[in-house]
């Protein structure tokens, strides 16, 4: 089972009106060069998202940065990533839908038929009726509240949708 996994707004989240906690753990190690935000980003996420049993895949515009940063913040492996297409290529795949998200055909491209949930903060019901009318598996769309990114109650959804479809 693929989980697409967002960055911006799902594991760093952002536009809270309090502080963010900085997050300075132990294991976590020094990334070269890393975004000052990154600290942001709870690193207990990955040994819980490892956890999930399922493929992660990012699916962020951070493309490789997502595995130069955020996997060894997370102390996870280098992850497969979705290569977006540009936008003439997008456009060219079908006319556009109104209020589809524009990671939500290429996602279901790169699931090829597979099984799939996928967690951002942008996800819409466009989204979610799209892949219902266009994936011949199950999915789940998490969306999670890009003010405080991805939280205990959105991985425990995401663990009972895996445990019901496994």
């Amino acid at each position: 089972m693929l989980l697409f996994l967002d960055v911006d707004g799902t594991l760093l989240p952002f536009g809270a009106s309090r502080p963010y906690p900085v997050y300075e753990p132990e294991f976590a190690p020094p990334v070269a060069a890393a975004p000052p935000l990154l600290t942001r980003i709870d690193p207990s996420l990955g040994p819980r998202l490892a956890a999930l049993r399922c493929e992660l895949v990012w699916a962020t515009t951070w493309m490789d940065d997502a595995n130069v940063c955020v996997a060894p913040w997370l102390g996870l492996p280098q992850l497969p990533l979705v290569d977006w297409p540009d936008p003439a290529e997008e456009s060219a795949g079908g006319s556009p839908v109104s209020g589809l998200h524009w990671k939500t055909r290429p996602l279901v491209a790169w699931a090829a038929g597979r099984p799939f949930i996928w967690v951002d903060d942008e996800i819409r019901d466009a989204d979610r009726d799209w892949v219902s009318a266009h994936h011949p598996e199950r999915a789940l769309l998490q969306r999670v509240d890009h003010r405080y990114g991805i939280t205990g109650a959105d991985l425990d959804a995401v663990r009972a949708w895996v445990d019901a479809n496994r």
